[in-house]
């Protein structure tokens, strides 16, 4: 990643926080608490049903028990729970684009800070690469968002190789004792976290963002590349001009992507793919009200 051209995250803490307010608005709408499945409401008994009610809504124990329709009554809790997980690892430093793969993860990241403060919701994260470089569960204010961007900032200091995907999915299944909303931020470049999402997706919602790139489903036509793994080291020359190997490289871009979705949605967790050449903003805004349409 370009240093240089890197503008930090607490520097532009004004307008990201502008540009989560569509964000906020979609996440405390009556369709989006829906689509979190008991999160944020509190049973607290049954009425009679009347014209319009959402039959969704009756309690058919007590219907059936009395003879005649009831709707179960609830009542939002105040906190409602936000919870990160921002992949680091040195897999993320790539990409095409004007923006990496870990840029636009960050980005994304600190959106949905500032869109948890404007909710006045709770917010906690861990943030990792081959180790865990910060975590903190969560809080409210104005100092926990800007200590989240600091650190989402300090992610080019002592990287170290590999990634603590499924750690970090156990991590925050033991964390959080309440129902929360959980972000993972991932290209999901790595095996073996599936059962840690999937438990994790059985106390929490949870909705995985994986960032991807142009280069994920095409590369340039440049002769013959060498091209260098940042986690292993280890380097691979590629016929880029072949026919063959393009087509090739965008089948297996395209196929491991319809894997990951096939595999969330297995899991009870709703897939999210942003592009390191995408608004995130943009994109998360779009999500939410969508959720909010389609219930």
């Amino acid at each position: 990643m370009d240093n240089n051209r890197y503008t930090s995250l607490v520097k532009k803490a004004s307008q990201l926080r502008l540009s989560a307010f569509s964000i906020a608005e979609g996440m405390r709408t009556g369709g989006f608490r829906s689509f979190l499945r008991g999160q944020g409401v509190e049973f607290t008994g049954v009425r009679d049903y009347l014209y319009g009610d959402d039959i969704r809504n009756i309690d058919w124990n007590v219907t059936a028990r009395i003879g005649k329709p009831y709707i179960k009554l609830h009542q939002e809790d105040r906190d409602f729970i936000v919870f990160l997980i921002v992949d680091q690892s040195l897999s993320m430093d790539t990409g095409f684009a004007a923006k990496s793969r870990l840029e636009t993860a960050n980005e994304t990241a600190a959106l949905m800070a500032f869109a948890a403060e404007q909710n006045s919701s709770p917010v906690g994260a861990v943030f990792f690469d081959g180790e865990v470089r910060f975590s903190s569960p969560p809080k409210t204010g104005r100092n926990q968002i800007m200590l989240l961007l600091s650190h989402l900032d300090a992610y080019n200091r002592n990287r170290k190789t590999g990634t603590l995907l499924t750690n970090s999915l156990q991590g925050a299944y033991q964390l959080l004792k309440n129902r929360s909303l959980v972000i993972v931020i991932s290209d999901f470049r790595v095996g073996g976290y599936e059962k840690a999402l999937a438990r994790l997706a059985t106390a929490h919602d949870v909705i995985a963002i994986c960032i991807t790139d142009i280069s994920d489903f095409e590369l340039p036509k440049a002769g013959l590349l060498s091209f260098f793994d940042p986690e292993t080291k280890a380097r691979q020359a590629l016929a880029t001009s072949s026919q063959g190997f393009q087509k090739d490289w965008n089948e297996y871009g395209e196929k491991r992507l319809e894997r990951w979705n096939s595999l969330c949605l297995k899991r009870s967790v709703t897939p999210l793919q942003i592009s390191t050449r995408d608004d995130p903003a943009a994109v998360l805004s779009k999500f939410f009200s969508q959720k909010e349409k389609n219930q």
